[in-house]
């Protein structure tokens, strides 16, 4: 079996404000005599892939794609209309001629809440895990569209999320990297043979698929509505959240912040107000949370 490797740059998000360019490494196989092109042992070449940091890794990338125009003169308009005997057109003028923070903030600290839910937020995501996304879902209060694992084949090269413990220990990163080259292999030789036995598409990405791992990243949209969103800020910006989700729920934040700033003004984990929801589960560092979220740049 020949496995080669082909090169592509691309631009690494993480690092867009220092333009930087990242390797991405897609291992492919063919049948016939074995030949590793980077090394011809194979401990070598993920020692020398993990110190060029060109493995087949990503990270989470969030972009608020659409948002409800003007959403909080349309929450304000909401709630106003429930007390107001003006008419749809005369409310709106009076709306948009007037601040409406102070009546915002009101709303919110009144609890009144159910305005709130005119505004909505479509963000795509990608970069996160399957594990990350099995844990997104669960907010059933939402609109999901998932890249599918049935349609899309990852015979080029399956990208992968590394928790970080895993990554800061040598030896378990080793073994980690090594099992998803495995999985790809096998994913590989599973839809080459389905092909000779003239099962193709989307009939052997099916079966295929059984072989990816939770780390396989994946890439989501979703929308909510504000209401659910503080509901999803307080839940998955807490300490005790897995890590994945809580960066992944922190970027939806700071990007709703920017667009939304008197709704989300107070958005965060359930303890940034309050005491810790969480009782005898406190992750007992409520004063450092406050003081990152509280600073959570507008």
């Amino acid at each position: 079996m020949i496995v080669f490797a082909r090169y592509t740059l691309e631009k690494n998000y993480l690092t867009e404000r220092k333009s930087l360019l990242k390797i991405r490494l897609f291992q492919l196989t063919r049948d016939n005599d074995r030949q590793t092109v980077l090394s011809a042992n194979e401990h070598d070449t993920y020692a020398y892939l993990q110190e060029v940091e060109i493995l087949m890794e990503t990270t989470v990338k969030v972009i608020l794609l659409r948002h409800t125009p003007d959403p909080e003169e349309v929450v304000a308009m909401a709630a106003k209309l429930c007390y107001s005997p003006s008419d749809i057109e005369a409310l709106k003028e009076k709306i948009e001629a007037k601040d409406q923070n102070i009546f915002l903030k009101r709303l919110i600290e009144m609890h009144h809440m159910s305005p709130i839910e005119h505004a909505s937020f479509t963000f795509a995501i990608e970069g996160i895990s399957r594990a990350c996304s099995h844990q997104l879902v669960r907010h059933r209060l939402a609109s999901y569209s998932q890249q599918s694992q049935r349609y899309v084949s990852e015979e080029s090269g399956f990208d992968y999320v590394v928790p970080p413990l895993i990554k800061e220990d040598e030896e378990l990163y080793r073994y980690f990297t090594d099992f998803m080259t495995q999985a790809q292999k096998t994913y590989n030789h599973t839809v080459k043979k389905l092909n000779k036995k003239g099962i193709e598409g989307e009939g052997a990405n099916q079966d295929a698929r059984f072989v990816l791992p939770n780390a396989a990243e994946t890439k989501i949209m979703l929308t909510m509505n504000a209401r659910e969103l503080l509901h999803f800020f307080s839940q998955r910006c807490c300490n005790r959240a897995q890590w994945e989700i809580r960066r992944m729920a922190v970027e939806m934040l700071k990007l709703a912040k920017k667009v939304a700033p008197v709704i989300f003004e107070k958005a965060g984990p359930g303890c940034l107000y309050a005491p810790c929801p969480e009782g005898s589960h406190t992750c007992g560092k409520i004063k450092e949370v406050r003081k990152t979220f509280l600073a959570l740049s507008i």
